[in-house]
């Protein structure tokens, strides 16, 4: 069967451009929030909501002690989850680094914990054969020379924005710049690179866009060092792919009509940092529905989990996660390497394609009868993905009036499947159709 990057409506990758084969290939990763801000347990964006200087938020910085850190368990619960690339925070906004930086003391290895946690990360990660993603803040709310702005936690502190006028971003833009260097020349090959965030325009006053980054010369590094790794966009300049975050997409994401590559960013409870007291999580059945909406459109899925204090993954999130994990066991091939249809998916439904197997996924399950349009006469077998068991087509005649106990009511070129009365018993059910390569797509 053709790849998902051979799919029509993939788009198509520019000469010399890194090619992102593997990540729509992949469709599900997993993204790794971790950093002082779990021990604070209330969002990774605690030093902001709550104003806290850098003198308050240094007792996190004094007893960040994971002592119960195991990348290779991360790394095999992603796998077991069907996920097929991670992406771990090496810097949020807050400036602690998580690896042994030369250009800064804010690091891990200064404090109790006192060694380095991305290396160990990058070579679990490769162990498993998964796909390696650092993601890097281009926010630093530690940093002494980064202007202070509608983000930072002293923004409000007026005496403190006079004390601090005068800081030149070209200094933070060579520590920045420093600092992707080292992550690309420490670690080995590295695939995916997600920056974090520009926000020229945006609703903070004193907002940051390419031109405070130097995002020009900031992806020239990286393209010289690693130019495979795929960027995202959000240095603001075009990357190789787009990050919708917290939402899901009504459609194909496009730039002039065309598709292009994306992945919506989601989180488990709303917050991406570990939060202790927050009970808003999403179900197994509705992350899973999300997964195949987005490769339905032709988009990737990466699901955030947010560590503890000590590093243990949470055990709400491992529980779903595995929940996931049972359903993507099963039904895999629906997922992993296809992407949208030509087809129109009835109501309810979504498609996924690869070469001639569409897949049909049910969010909701119909009494008996499931009427496909367009597919009459394309369809050369059907089965449910989950026990490979037979599903029947039933022959209606076009535009039939339906009466009594006959059937009827479906325009031409509708494709009428029996199917149980009980739905399996898995949180999507899935029909794949094998089309006949004879038929007109």
């Amino acid at each position: 069967m053709p790849s998902a990057a051979a799919h029509p409506s993939a788009p198509p990758t520019p000469e010399g451009a890194p090619d992102p084969g593997w990540f729509t290939t992949a469709r599900f990763g997993m993204f790794v929030h971790w950093g002082l801000y779990s021990l604070a347990a209330r969002h990774e964006w605690v030093k902001n909501r709550e104003r806290l200087t850098d003198e308050q938020y240094q007792v996190y910085f004094d007893h960040f002690d994971p002592d119960r850190y195991d990348p290779v368990r991360w790394a095999r619960t992603a796998k077991a989850a069907g996920m097929r690339y991670v992406v771990l925070t090496t810097k949020h906004h807050d400036g602690f680094c998580l690896w042994d930086s030369a250009l800064t003391d804010y690091k891990v290895t200064n404090t109790p914990h006192g060694r380095d946690l991305v290396g160990p990360f990058v070579e679990a990660c490769r162990a498993e054969g998964l796909q390696v993603g650092l993601y890097h803040s281009l926010i630093d709310w530690h940093h002494p020379s980064f202007p202070v702005d509608g983000t930072h936690p002293q923004r409000d502190d007026e005496e403190f924005k006079a004390a601090h006028a005068d800081r030149d971003i070209r200094d933070y833009q060579r520590y920045l710049h420093g600092q992707v260097r080292e992550l690309l020349t420490s670690f080995g090959r590295i695939d995916y690179l997600f920056f974090d965030f520009s926000y020229a325009g945006r609703t903070w006053w004193g907002g940051k866009g390419p031109d405070d980054w130097d995002s020009p010369k900031l992806l020239e590094t990286v393209r010289a060092l690693q130019p495979h790794v795929l960027v995202n966009d959000r240095t603001g300049l075009p990357g190789d792919f787009v990050t919708p975050e917290q939402y899901q997409p009504s459609g194909p994401m496009t730039e002039n009509g065309r598709p292009v590559v994306w992945e919506a960013c989601q989180t488990l409870n709303g917050s991406w940092g570990y939060d202790r007291d927050n009970l808003d999580r999403k179900s197994a059945d509705l992350l899973i529905r999300m997964l195949v909406d987005g490769v339905s459109k032709g988009g990737n899925l990466l699901l955030n989990v947010g560590p503890t204090g000590r590093g243990d993954l949470d055990a709400r999130d491992t529980e779903v996660l595995g929940d996931i994990g049972r359903w993507m066991d099963l039904h895999e091939r629906s997922v992993r390497g296809c992407g949208p249809s030509a087809y129109t998916a009835p109501a309810e439904c979504r498609y996924t394609q690869r070469g001639d197997r569409l897949y049909v996924h049910l969010f909701a399950w119909p009494l008996r009868h499931l009427h496909l349009p367009g597919l009459a006469g394309r369809v050369r077998y059907a089965q449910l993905l989950n026990d490979a068991s037979e599903i029947v087509p039933v022959h209606i005649e076009p535009d039939r009036p339906a009466v009594n106990t006959e059937m009827g009511g479906q325009p031409a070129g509708t494709l009428t499947l029996q199917i149980p009365v009980r739905r399996p018993d898995t949180p999507v059910p899935v029909i794949e159709l094998f089309l006949d390569g004879t038929a007109d797509a």
